[in-house]
């Protein structure tokens, strides 16, 4: 088919999604909050910080995460009116504004982004009865090839980042982050951590939270904590160290299950109790043992599989490891970020700018999130002709989709009586979604006690 070509002079927009984040930014005291930070005894800028990084934020939920990409906004008018900005920044002033920031903002970034949970996010969904599992877990971002200050050759076997994560809820909302140099050991720092992460879950929820950790923050000091935290309890997998296999293998027979799946594969599944810094704490076990391989080999010396975990739940052993088992889910959040916003080879080589990347990175992924599982909950209220095109339900939107069927989104930007305007498409499939979404970001409801 070949088409004619002609010209507009009507201002089209591919990504007025960005209304959506301009919604949730409008409410939030950020912008102001960011306005106030003093770099030494310099003058307010020309360009104010929250400008700058809400600026950034807005690349962030496109997908977009080199300072060269501000260009392509610089002289338009959607992305200025879309987020509120009095001018968005070049990308010399966004990289300078950035490398001057450094940490500066950070903790302001963590404590807007969990207000912006608490006041938009609907009710949070529990993994097991009341419990709101938080995930705690490290992720190596690959930054191979490059001299940026921090990457260090990781526990990956790859050069990069080994930053920290903290997800609330089985939603996933990214709650607290924390770059780290690439050889700094997952337990180095994690106990601080650790307390803020529950500080900061808490701004969120009342509720009972489930801590999820892998072996590698198996530490007394976790454990600590955890025990003093009120209306947490926790599931951490057990470094065994030095323990023997044939001791935990001959416990597992006297205390626990005996199953058999199969003809020369044995499961014991079961509790004992275990000492730690004087403490006495639960130990849920799964021990393995085969004798014969899947494929039916025989095996001369019986290969023995062992995995411990220290707990505070009173649920039976098996329930136990299939919440543990969960904490799994964790690794495709930690993909949405490096890949669907395009995060793991941060932009700067130098190491305090990244950090503040990643800590944006957090609140435009929260705010991704927001607008997906918003869209998810608004779509059950329309009539079925105009709920979104999806070919299955789901429980939750990948960020992915959320910026193509939502920050991606058509319009036509119109200006009347000095107000502007964005005229949808009224037969795009998407559009009563993103409407309602777009409604209900402006006018939240009161959040309920969680």
């Amino acid at each position: 088919m070949e088409f004619i070509i002609n010209h507009t002079d009507e201002i089209l927009v591919s990504h007025s999604g960005l209304a959506l984040a301009g919604a949730v930014l409008k409410q939030s005291p950020l912008r102001k909050r960011l306005n106030e930070i003093c770099l030494g005894k310099r003058k307010r800028p020309e360009i104010p910080h929250g400008d700058v990084l809400m600026s950034m934020i807005g690349l962030l939920c496109l997908g977009k995460s080199d300072f060269a990409d501000i260009e392509t906004y610089r002289h338009e008018a959607s992305f200025r009116r879309a987020l509120g900005l009095k001018k968005v920044p070049s990308e010399e002033t966004l990289r300078q504004r950035m490398d001057q920031l450094g940490t500066a903002a950070i903790d302001i970034l963590y404590e807007e982004s969990v207000r912006m949970i608490a006041q938009h996010a609907p009710t949070l969904t529990a993994c097991h009865k009341e419990w709101i599992p938080l995930d705690i877990d490290v992720s190596p971002f690959d930054n191979s090839g490059t001299k940026k200050e921090g990457v260090f050759w990781t526990y990956k076997k790859l050069d990069g980042y080994s930053p920290n994560f903290a997800y609330l809820g089985v939603e996933g909302y990214l709650i607290h982050c924390e770059l780290r140099p690439g050889n700094q050991h997952c337990q180095d720092g994690t106990p601080e951590f650790l307390k803020r992460s529950l500080d900061l879950a808490r701004q969120v929820t009342d509720g009972k939270l489930l801590v999820r950790m892998d072996a590698g923050n198996d530490d007394g000091d976790n454990l600590h904590i955890l025990r003093k935290s009120k209306h947490v309890d926790w599931i951490i997998k057990r470094n065994l160290r030095r323990e023997s296999e044939e001791d935990w293998l001959e416990e597992a027979q006297a205390l626990g299950t005996w199953e058999e799946p199969r003809v020369g594969k044995e499961i014991y599944t079961g509790t004992t109790w275990r000492k730690r810094d004087g403490k006495l704490y639960r130990v849920v076990f799964e021990v393995i043992q085969r004798t014969i391989t899947a494929d039916g080999q025989r095996l001369l010396v019986p290969e023995i599989e062992i995995s411990t975990w220290w707990t505070s739940l009173r649920l039976s052993p098996k329930k136990v490891i299939e919440l543990y088992h969960q904490h799994g889910t964790s690794e495709q959040f930690h993909s949405e970020l490096k890949s669907d916003m395009d995060l793991e080879r941060l932009p700067s080589g130098k190491f305090d700018t990244n950090a503040l990347m990643l800590s944006t990175g957090l609140v435009a992924y929260n705010m991704l999130q927001l607008c997906g599982q918003t869209a998810l909950t608004e779509n059950d209220h329309l009539p079925q002709e105009e709920q979104m095109p999806l070919p299955k339900p789901v429980f939750r939107r990948r960020l992915r989709s959320v910026i193509q069927d939502l920050m991606y989104f058509a319009a036509r930007l119109t200006r009347h009586s000095n107000r502007w305007g964005l005229s949808l498409w009224r037969s795009n499939p998407w559009r009563s979604v993103w409407e309602s979404v777009y409604t209900r970001l402006q006018c939240p409801p009161v959040p309920e006690p969680r």
